[in-house]
């Protein structure tokens, strides 16, 4: 497994990452614990959790089981020095946490010493703002974005109260580097500039839905992506399973994402399906799982990325896993492009 840089942060981190948003819900400890272990033989070593995992549903009542689940098996194991670590702090997207607050230079601190506790570790490798405070045009909604109403004057001031504090945090040895979620070019480049100016901890990623059914992130956010050194960690790199093929023809497996939250957060649509088919059309063609192409295509980009995947299961996991050395040639990754521009996209 190939290493990449985490932006200008002097963090090195493997190419693939293991998401856990499903420990503690769908994913039982004991099953957690194991996909942690296969993750680490194929020679993954970078994982990412949150404050308000495991999801499907988000609840009151599992907020900080994926941390707890992450922390017990560091216990376990005594394998903490092997795994780079990367949490995040919820804003207005976590609903019930903190009643929905946004997070401040007053929230973070007590945010991580939580997180801290949960994951029974002395310091979190990245911590990122899981969502803008300002707001955001994720998850569908940049089909209906407004900017109006935000106002420049108070995101700059929020940003500059917020990496105040990542600075002291830094300084105390809890975090070792920063990183967003959710954010656009324009608030990637502010929070950048802003950290230049004051001599504080800069954006050394960024975590955004990536695959081959979502590529907002080809344009704007690439250009600064290369431009500025910030790593892109891409989320749903399977586009939430409908890439696997096992959403197709009207199926919804038991117990899968689908049939948990019917329309896979806004990702079921119309145009959908068409465009799976056609990605699965290729990877037949091509000799190839439609997983390992998904996964395979993200090495491919012009800009630094480590991919985060989740799987419910071993299984699921083993064979995202039986995929880590495919590589694509130069003709595949073109016939990609044809399709995107044939369905680009497509939710």
């Amino acid at each position: 497994m190939r290493n990449v840089s985490l932006g200008r942060s002097g963090i090195d981190v493997t190419e693939w990452c293991l998401g856990t948003m499903t420990f503690g819900n769908q994913t039982p400890q004991d099953d957690a614990h194991a996909q942690i272990d296969r993750a680490l033989d194929a020679g993954i070593t970078f994982i990412d959790t949150a404050e308000m995992y495991p999801v499907n549903p988000v609840s009151r009542e599992t907020a900080g089981r994926s941390e707890t689940i992450l922390g017990n098996w560091f216990v376990k194991t005594g394998r903490r020095n092997e795994v780079v670590l990367a949490t995040k702090v919820s804003g207005p997207n976590g609903g019930f946490i903190r009643d929905g607050k946004g997070f401040d230079s007053t929230v973070i601190p007590q945010a991580i010493d939580a997180s801290l506790k949960r994951l029974k570790t002395d310091v979190i490798d990245l911590y990122q703002l899981h969502w803008p405070v300002r707001g955001s045009y994720m998850f569908r909604q940049n089909w209906s974005f407004d900017p109006s109403g935000q106002d420049r004057a108070t995101t700059l001031a929020h940003m500059d109260d917020v990496l105040g504090a990542m600075g002291r945090l830094v300084e105390a040895g809890k975090i070792r580097a920063f990183g967003l979620s959710n954010e656009s070019t324009w608030g990637t480049t502010r929070w950048i500039d802003r950290a230049e100016a004051a001599g504080l901890p800069r954006v050394a990623s960024v975590q955004n839905e990536y695959s081959l059914l979502c590529r907002l992130y080809d344009t704007d956010m690439a250009e600064m992506a290369v431009n500025e050194d910030v790593t892109l960690m891409s989320f749903s790199p399977l586009a939430a399973g409908l890439l696997t093929g096992k959403y197709q023809n009207g199926a919804v497996p038991a117990g899968s994402r689908m049939a948990l939250n019917g329309d896979l957060g806004g990702r079921k649509s119309p145009r959908v399906f068409a465009a799976v088919q056609a990605y699965l059309d290729l990877a037949r063609e091509a000799g190839l799982d439609p997983v390992h192409m998904a996964m395979a295509w993200q090495r491919t980009r012009p800009f630094t990325v480590s991919a985060i995947f989740g799987a419910t299961t071993v299984d699921q996991l083993d064979r995202i896993l039986a995929g880590r050395d495919v590589v694509l040639s130069d003709d595949l990754v073109k016939a990609i492009d044809t399709v995107h521009r044939t369905h680009p996209m497509p939710y």
